[in-house]
């Protein structure tokens, strides 16, 4: 079994930033796909950012430019970077995991999940 931890989200007025970590505990993580999500109250999961076990990335264009993600596999650990931070940011934020998802933005290609951390950005 995968767990995943995420670290880091708070209350930030717009503008500022935020870094989320995200611990895997399986020591196959350097072959994970892994996903970052959102979901605001009354609101769909929506999928944020995801890197491949190669590195590379995908974003939603509302992020896109503001977000960075990353992974370091001698941490175990993936990252979300969020700069210029807006109110419409605010929502709980979860890492994904899975081992065949892709560079996939949908939360249906993902088998484990976080606990999730809020963000709040005032405006």
């Amino acid at each position: 079994q995968v767990q995943l931890v995420e670290s880091g989200g708070g209350s930030v007025q717009a503008g500022g930033s935020l870094r989320l970590s995200c611990v895997a505990s399986r020591y196959t993580y350097s072959r994970f796909y892994f996903g970052w999500f959102r979901q605001a109250p009354g609101q769909e999961r929506e999928g944020v950012a995801a890197i491949a076990h190669d590195g590379s990335t995908i974003y939603a264009d509302s992020v896109k430019g503001r977000f960075t993600v990353s992974k370091d596999n001698a941490k175990n650990t993936q990252y979300l970077q969020m700069n210029s931070l807006k109110p419409e940011d605010t929502a709980m934020y979860y890492c994904a995991a899975d081992f065949w998802a892709g560079r996939s933005l949908s939360a249906g290609a993902y088998n484990y999940w976080g606990q999730g951390t809020q963000v709040t950005v005032s405006s």
